[in-house]
């Protein structure tokens, strides 16, 4: 019986095949976004002693240089840095004559990533950076990058003036790169020194080499303020955001200056230029090439002749400019003083006579009698 069943089954053939590949792609679908995308709130686990119960092989160390003005903050705070350092079994040495900082693994350091981490931390101190914000760089979420401006721009003046963008009126550029980078951002001489999640300091090199480049930062504010927003949304979250992000084109505005002289191009024929006439085709088309020598001779003086009786009169005219007498001015004729008005002589003699009365810087008459008025009210009250 079982081998009759077994000749009854058909063999699997080539459709049978496709169909059964088609289904196993429908029952198991896998979204590659979920697969990319990290869940809310997860952290990765933090490296303990169990993971490297053993500890490291080998000693390893790094050292860096920094300036002299740094000198006086580092003897202040070094304390701390060991202390910090010591959680972690690395040891930090300050050497102030030659201006140098060193960081060395012990026989306890179990993590093989601090010393990388301490090396950070010694380069940022190096670079101006407050030890208050310097020391994150020994959490696990936390990364620095430290860039190089300084050989971006060739002029001096160029780069003082792209540097100072950066930073903005009081600061107040740098402030909103932070908030939206949710890094710390020092800029200090040729360098710009960043500290904070791996993703904020991403966006933090491209906005401080677009301003080494002449893009204004404001424009990489306003595209990472755009992304904070839809990163809000699930739903955007899978999508690509090119049709909301702005799009800015960049404006020379510096115009070449254009010619006095424009050479416009003739229209192209392939036929070459007409060729010039010869002495004798003129003569030929006028009618000169068939007078006899002495006609001709007549013929040139005649139009010399005519030409400097031209000339002759021309400088005469020329000679006659001077004499001729130039154009008089009309003359204005004055206006006679009108007699109809009449002084009014008994008028001019009340004011004169009024005047002589007045003594001078005397008050008139009205203003005395106020005055005196007033006085004898003040008195009477006074009574």
């Amino acid at each position: 019986m079982a081998a009759a069943t077994e000749e009854a089954e058909p063999e699997p053939g080539p459709r049978q095949t496709e169909k059964q590949k088609k289904n196993k792609k429908k029952a198991a679908p896998v979204d590659e976004s979920e697969l990319l995308t990290v869940p809310d709130g997860w952290k990765e686990p933090a490296f303990t002693r169990e993971d490297n119960p053993k500890g490291l092989l080998e000693e390893s160390s790094f050292a860096t240089l920094f300036p002299k003005y740094r000198e006086a903050y580092l003897k202040e705070c070094w304390p701390l840095v060991q202390k910090a350092l010591g959680e972690h079994y690395v040891n930090a040495a300050l050497d102030l004559i030659e201006g140098s900082m060193t960081v060395t693994t012990t026989k306890k350091t179990f993590d093989p990533y601090a010393i990388i981490r301490a090396r950070d931390l010694i380069k940022l101190l190096a670079r101006s950076v407050p030890f208050e914000q310097a020391v994150r760089i020994l959490q696990d979420d936390v990364a620095c990058d430290i860039i190089k401006i300084g050989s971006l721009v060739r002029k001096r003046e160029t780069f003082i003036k792209r540097r100072a963008r950066l930073l903005g009126p009081k600061g107040s550029t740098l402030k909103a790169l932070e908030l939206l980078t949710n890094c710390y951002i020092m800029v200090q001489g040729n360098t710009v020194s960043a500290l904070g999640p791996f993703s904020g300091l991403k966006e933090v090199r491209k906005v401080v080499l677009d301003t080494m480049k002449n893009i204004h930062p404001i424009y990489n504010i306003k595209t990472l303020m755009i992304k904070r927003e839809l990163a809000k949304d699930p739903e955007l979250r899978t999508q690509s955001w090119e049709r909301f992000l702005p799009k800015f084109k960049r404006k020379n505005l510096k115009k070449r200056k254009e010619p006095k002289k424009k050479n416009t191009k003739k229209e192209y024929t392939p036929f070459p230029p007409p060729q010039p006439e010869s002495q004798i085709d003129k003569e030929l088309a006028s009618g000169e090439y068939f007078l006899k020598e002495r006609q001709k001779k007549r013929k040139k003086m005649e139009e010399i002749k005519a030409k400097q009786a031209d000339a002759i009169k021309k400088r005469q005219e020329e000679r006659n400019k001077a004499f001729i007498p130039p154009k008089e001015k009309p003359a204005v004729k004055t206006k006679k003083a009108s007699t109809e008005k009449k002084i009014d002589i008994e008028a001019i003699k009340e004011k004169v006579k009024n005047a002589k009365k007045k003594k001078l810087g005397a008050l008139p008459e009205e203003e005395v009698k106020l005055k005196m008025a007033a006085d004898e009210k003040k008195k009477k009250k006074k009574k």
